[in-house]
């Protein structure tokens, strides 16, 4: 700690000291991860180092946008465009020149930060605003057997949560709220609001022009025990879906804009308007026309998308649209061209990827216009797309606070006594906490075996680990899938795979391959194996071996449901008191991404748009 010429400790620390007696010295030699640079990354990066935390990592993949600076009070207008981790680490370090600050701008989700680089630290601290890779911290520090202090606030409301492996409840124990959703016909046939052409632009142009398209893979993608007309239409639309697949494979010609454009708002377009019965209580939409957008639009720059305040108008969307189209094909051909194994690359939407937010914004703009919908700024698009309820720094504040004050009880190791805290505006009391409960047995997260295998990967295939490893090894029967974050590899009806190298598959070091016995009768619990890789080998010598060996429970019997309770009246599903906001997910996905959309549906109004949680994609309903 610091000291004066006298070899006295400053009144800083002494305060500290007094305040926490040993703990101090614990706090000053911890070491510990800071996940997310915003909101309450800001306030937790402050109150960690005003609390005399001695080595601090931060991570963080975002850019500093003019939005955040009314909250996020590290950054300056002057650091707009900036790494939000970088300009953190900067800034904060005046508050304790002292302290070590390391500063990560980067995905946490990539290689370098794997299992022995989390179980290096003594705390982390998920301050993330999105779902994917707040899961994806809570697994690793499972993985690493790291404590994880998980929080999020959505307007007045906030959590706080703290995770232990084996002790505590994970992130994924609860399961998350059924996300609401669109029916297709209203998405792509009949939109009458501009959230209806949000999720069209988001969840099927996008996907079907850079990532995974509805004619990919599973023909029957589609509901077909819906109603007569709602089948027509699924029928209509798979025809599309085609057709737009074999635009994309004129990606990067010089017509391929146009190809684009004229399918999507002129073709489709008429189509719907040769259904004259569906326009008789409405006015029907308006095609638009490629060469004469083009004619007017010649003196538009580009460069006006970076107006994310201003509501384009038509020529300007045009423009948008062309620009961010060309930018996202570029960007698919060089990911194309680089990549490794058999996965195809795809790109998918991240509200703060410019490139995507450009495209969605364009997108959704010019359907706006074909019917008659009011157009958006981007700044809007952005809330709407990306499921943004505005944060409010006082709840950053406190929740950060909050933070801080269970890692106190990590750090002693006082799980007992650490709570599950809320923030609520409603209510008696501000504050509210609810003891922390044990892992649920039937999480598919928390609940599972882990181990470690040693793999060749210049020459092991999945046949090695299917036969030599799972069968042999772990005595599993022939109902079993094999699954990574990119998708399954391995089934029974995914016996080609088997001959095929791992690394062709995708898996490499670091990988985290899912084993789900399907056995009906007395099946194990999942089985997580993480992938080491290794460079010796040799006749005498498997492509995979074991680390060590691996003891895998059987799953346990899952009970009878229990009767729903109420409590105040309300049905709980059984479940009582404070954790019936767990099962009714009011959680709290994080600053500024919230689950739910400001957008109404006919005269309710309750947000009717959710991201799906395994996905991130809005869902559309086919009925």
């Amino acid at each position: 700690m610091e000291s004066n010429a006298n070899g006295r400790l400053a009144p800083r620390d002494a305060y500290l000291k007094h305040s926490l007696g040993t703990l101090s010295a614990r706090i000053r030699k911890s070491r510990v991860l800071l996940v997310g640079a915003g909101g309450i990354g800001c306030e937790l990066l402050k109150n960690l180092l005003l609390t005399g935390f001695g080595e601090i990592h931060i991570v963080d993949l975002d850019t500093i946008d003019l939005s955040n600076l009314n909250r996020q009070f590290l950054f300056r207008h002057e650091h707009i465009k900036k790494s939000k981790a970088l300009v953190a680490k900067e800034v904060a370090h005046k508050f304790r020149p002292d302290s070590k600050l390391e500063a990560y701008h980067a995905n946490i989700k990539d290689s370098q930060f794997n299992t022995d680089w989390f179980s290096t630290f003594d705390v982390v601290f998920n301050a993330l605003d999105n779902l994917d890779a707040r899961r994806h911290v809570n697994r690793m520090c499972l993985a690493a057997n790291v404590p994880l202090v998980e929080s999020g606030t959505t307007g007045f409301n906030g959590q706080v949560q703290v995770i232990k492996k084996s002790r505590t409840e994970c992130y994924d124990c609860n399961p998350k709220e059924v996300p609401k959703s669109f029916p297709v016909c209203t998405i792509r046939s009949t939109p009458s609001q501009p959230i209806h052409c949000i999720v069209w632009a988001k969840s099927y142009l996008l996907p079907e022009l850079f990532g995974t398209s509805e004619t990919d893979g599973d023909e029957d993608g589609f509901d077909h025990s819906e109603d007569a007309e709602n089948a027509e239409e699924i029928e209509n639309l798979r025809r599309e879906a085609k057709a737009l697949k074999a635009i994309r494979e004129s990606m990067g010609s010089e017509g391929f804009a146009q190809k684009v454009f004229d399918k999507v708002f002129n073709d489709d377009i008429e189509r719907l308007r040769a259904m004259e019965d569906m326009w008789k209580t409405r006015k029907p939409p308006t095609a638009l026309s490629y060469d004469s957008l083009q004619e007017k639009a010649s003196s538009v720059e580009a460069t006006v998308s970076k107006n994310d305040q201003k509501v384009w108008n038509l020529e300007e969307d045009f423009v948008v649209f062309k620009d961010s189209l060309d930018r996202l094909s570029k960007r698919l051909k060089e990911l194309q061209a680089n990549k490794s194994g058999n996965i195809e690359p795809i790109i998918t939407f991240d509200k703060d990827d410019v490139d995507t937010l450009d495209f969605i914004a364009a997108s959704a703009n010019l359907r706006s216009v074909i019917f008659n919908i009011e157009s958006k700024s981007k700044f809007d698009i952005k809330q709407m797309a990306g499921n943004i309820i505005p944060a409010i720094a006082t709840t950053n504040a406190m929740t950060a606070g909050l933070c801080v004050l269970q890692a106190f009880k990590v750090l002693k190791d006082d799980y007992d006594h650490a709570k599950m805290v809320f923030l609520e505006r409603s209510g008696v009391r501000a504050i509210n906490s609810d003891s922390l409960r044990p892992p649920n047995p039937f999480c598919a997260v928390c609940s599972v075996a882990n181990g470690k295998i040693s793999v060749d990967l210049e020459h092991a295939t999945l046949n090695d680990l299917v036969e030599d490893i799972i069968r042999n090894k772990f005595g599993y029967s022939e109902e079993f899938s094999i699954n990574t974050d990119a998708g399954m590899i391995y089934d029974p009806d995914l016996e080609d795979n088997l001959p095929k190298k791992l690394v062709d598959l995708g898996v490499q070091a670091e990988t985290l391959l899912t084993i789900i016995d399907e056995k009906d009768d007395d099946p194990f619990v999942n089985l997580e194996l993480l992938v080491e890789a290794r460079t010796e080998s040799g006749e005498d010598i498997k492509p995979i071996t074991l680390a060590r060996e691996i003891d895998i429970p059987k799953r346990p019997k899952q009970k009878p449901p229990h009767d729903e309770s109420t409590v105040n009246g309300t049905s709980t599903n059984g479940v009582t008191g404070k954790r019936k906001r767990d099962a009714e997910d009011i959680a709290i996905t994080g600053e500024p991404d919230a689950k739910r959309v400001a957008a109404t549906n006919g005269t309710d109004n309750e947000p009717i748009v959710l991201d799906d949680p395994d996905t991130g994609a809005i869902l559309i309903d086919d009925d």
